[in-house]
């Protein structure tokens, strides 16, 4: 059995588990382990390290875990090969690094490929025969390198802007390489030889392409696919010799991601729907398609395993995450905190211009109306799931209601809600948090005079455009690593970002610059009315701090009370210290703008307090 490993770099990855001692504020990162293909008893998986998310082993057969990394800003990224080899990626403190491996029972620590250069990582394969391929983020583009593991690399490709390895096929013939979903060359399908098979497109005529990973089986070197087609999301796949085939007897209404069967002809499909998720098994030879049934919630992962087993990652708003092997393999403990979570968590639907706008909604017990703090999700391609969040639980046990809202162009509701901006970029989904507010307070269930914003990245972009927009409305709000200025971040962050602001205005600054003007938060800064704290990271390659320092600045001219928090991390940090340093300072600023003196008229107009790396 020829199954190659594959393993992805999430965009933007939770915080990691982190606790405080004797205290209500917890967060913490879980994530389902890999597992080796040849002996699915050896796994790697993050978990929490005094406070740091690293890199451990897990031993199924013995239920020993022993910790592979031990680095001062943590380490997230991780996978294990068919041959037992414990992977990670080694970075610096801006983010940029190289893979390295050591043997399942530890040794040395040793490169994956020698001659690599430092980058942001893009994805990792092993295939059989310890043949290995990456991709690397430089300034120069993505460069993909192939070599045998722990030898020499061989340059395959340099591409521009930005790409991510997307799988290698088990006999390492073909590499799969990801570029934007939307564009001429969402996947493109090489040799190591660096040979063109295959240019597959997206775009409006045939949608959005995803490539998900080769077929483990040797037999079947088939690569497999999500494509966006009109309204629907269908697997699809693409065979050498064959092409791109779509299988439109296995469609979807919501967005979809899929991963094989190490030992047969069929897929694991998780869809995301409405905030929750479901389970399908698509047999590829029979046509059909089955459901896998797990609990109501949300799955966080899964992952199809030998012998039919499913690891998933389970969770809903009330109860904390647990993983579940359906063939009872034993799985490493997951360091979640205890019990239910405290309140009561229901949903709404309110009407709105494109379809009713979906909230979920966690109310403390015993208190209505109350207090609210509406969690702004990031993305934008995501959505709030009825899942458990750390930041959810410390804000109702503190007494405050949380909206979750899932605004126009979140997943989870299909093709056309992600498509709806009508209003522009931001100011439709501020037009949708407006709307709910205005819902929730006529159905009573949260204060018209005490109701703030709280988001991170882009989530942290909806805040501060809201509260220049709509001033009347919020009285407080936390922004977390925010988009402050849409142009001159668009100048200074990464390459994917910029390739989604294009996508998202219909062109660059230069060419759209009244777009991204009316649809930048400094653009309304002398609008904002409610008291602020802003949280930046000085190494933040995603969400610049040079643009948040200018938004601060008109703050300040526009005498707007606020206070800022800077951090000595990139945009992902992975010390949880940090993590509870910033949900201790939003609880206790929620906590004073909304229930303590400045409710009372004792305002400090133009007051800037600012504290750096607590």
């Amino acid at each position: 059995m020829n199954e190659p490993l594959t393993a992805g770099t999430p965009q933007r990855p939770a915080p990691p588990k982190a606790a405080q001692p004797g205290s209500r504020y917890q967060t913490y990162r879980s994530e389902l382990p890999e597992v080796c293909a040849a002996d699915p008893t050896r796994m790697a998986f993050t978990a929490d390290a005094d406070g740091r998310c690293e890199v451990f082993t897990w031993n199924a057969a013995t239920g020993r875990a022993r910790q592979v990394t031990d680095r001062p800003r943590g380490t997230l990224h991780t996978a294990i090969d068919r041959d037992g080899h414990v992977w990670w990626f080694d970075e610096d403190a801006n983010g940029l690094g190289r893979w390295r491996f050591q043997p399942f029972e530890g040794g040395p620590d040793l490169p994956g490929l020698e001659g690599v250069p430092s980058g942001v990582p893009r994805g990792l394969g092993v295939a059989v025969h310890a043949t290995v391929a990456m991709a690397t983020g430089t300034e120069n583009g993505t460069a993909v390198h192939i070599g045998p593991r722990g030898g020499q690399a061989r340059p395959v490709a340099l591409i521009d802007g930005h790409a991510a390895l997307a799988g290698i096929s088990p006999s390492g013939e073909y590499l799969a390489i990801s570029g934007p979903a939307g564009s001429a060359r969402a996947v493109t399908v090489i040799s190591p030889n660096g040979t063109v098979h295959a240019v597959l497109s997206g775009g409006p005529d045939g949608g959005e392409l995803w490539a998900l990973g080769f077929s483990p089986m040797a037999c079947r070197e088939e690569l497999l696919l999500v494509q966006q087609h009109h309204d629907r999301y269908l697997l699809a796949g693409w065979l050498p010799g064959t092409g791109l085939h779509t299988f439109d007897w296995c469609a979807f209404d919501t967005e979809i991601t899929a991963s094989w069967y190490p030992d047969r002809a069929s897929v694991l499909i998780r869809q995301d729907r409405h905030g929750r998720s479901h389970l399908h098994r698509a047999d590829l030879d029979t046509r059909t398609v089955i459901p896998v049934p797990t609990p109501a919630g949300s799955l966080l992962a899964a992952a199809a395993r030998a012998r039919d087993d499913v690891h998933y990652l389970w969770s809903s708003t009330a109860q904390p995450p647990r993983m579940q092997s359906t063939a009872g393999l034993s799985l490493p403990p997951l360091g979640t905190v205890d019990g239910r979570v405290p309140g009561e968590h229901r949903e709404l639907w309110t009407p709105g211009p494109d379809g009713p706008v979906h909230t979920l909604l966690s109310l403390p017990e015993g208190l209505s109306p109350a207090p609210a703090v509406f969690l702004v999700h990031g993305g934008p391609a995501d959505h709030d799931r009825d899942a458990y969040d750390g930041v959810v639980h410390s804000l109702v046990a503190s007494g405050f209601a949380v909206a979750r809202v899932n605004y126009r162009g979140s997943t989870g509701y299909g093709p056309r809600w992600r498509r709806a901006y009508p209003a522009g970029v931001g100011l439709t989904q501020v037009q949708d948090l407006a709307d709910v507010r205005a819902d929730l307070v006529r159905r009573a269930l949260v204060r018209d005079d005490a109701t703030a914003l709280w988001g991170t990245s882009w989530g942290g972009y909806l805040t501060l455009l809201a509260l220049g927009v709509d001033p009347a409305l919020w009285q407080a709000a936390v922004a977390v690593k925010p988009v402050a200025d849409c142009a001159v971040a668009y100048r200074t962050t990464t390459p994917a970002l910029r390739a989604l602001d294009e996508r998202l205005f219909g062109g660059t600054p230069d060419e759209v610059p009244a777009a991204y003007a009316r649809s930048s938060p400094i653009h309304h800064a002398g609008r904002v009315r409610a008291p602020l704290l802003v949280v930046a990271a000085e190494r933040d390659d995603k969400c610049p701090p040079g643009q948040i320092r200018d938004y601060l600045t008109a703050l300040n001219s526009a005498g707007v009370r606020h206070e800022v928090m800077w951090l000595d991390t990139g945009h992902d940090g992975y010390d949880g210290q940090d993590h509870v340093a910033v949900l201790r300072r939003a609880i206790t600023f929620l906590d004073s703008e909304l229930r303590g003196t400045h409710r009372a008229g004792k305002t400090l107009a133009g007051r800037t307090r600012t504290t750096a790396n607590p």
